[in-house]
């Protein structure tokens, strides 16, 4: 007799704690329209501060993909896999990108945050893409 029992993948703690993260990100970037922290919260397309409709347009689109995302680490499905390594590069470029453009004073308050803001989203995107990687067999 053949064995009918689903299995069952755990995700762990880590792509657990990515999914949940990336869905609280997803929120965020559909809300960016909304401007709810002031001018300061447009979303930040490849190193440069959206406003207006190119920010109303940018944000939610980007909020569909990471809530996407989110789902795929979740479920872990296949698709999760090409999409973290897009996400983490986009990352990468993005906050290069940034800093080439920002004009903001450079306070050692600013330059501090700016170091633990980068570590944290590469380290968590890029993160997730390694973690995904090596569980790619286990991805349905």
């Amino acid at each position: 007799m053949a064995d009918d029992t689903p299995v069952t993948r755990s995700r762990g703690a880590w792509l657990t704690t990515c999914a949940v993260l990336f869905a609280l990100l997803a929120v965020s970037n559909l809300l960016k329209p909304l401007q709810l922290g002031g001018e300061h919260t447009g979303f930040v397309f490849l190193g440069t501060r959206l406003s207006g409709l190119a920010n109303s347009i940018a944000g939610p689109l980007f909020g569909i993909f990471l809530a996407a995302y989110a789902y795929a680490i979740w479920h872990l499905r296949r698709f999760a896999l090409p999409m973290a390594h897009a996400y983490a590069t986009w990352v990468i470029v993005n906050l290069v990108l940034w800093q080439g453009n920002d004009t903001t004073e450079r306070t050692t308050t600013y330059v501090l945050f700016g170091i633990a803001y980068a570590a944290v989203a590469i380290g968590v995107s890029l993160g997730a893409a390694v973690t995904l990687t090596q569980r790619k067999a286990e991805l349905g």
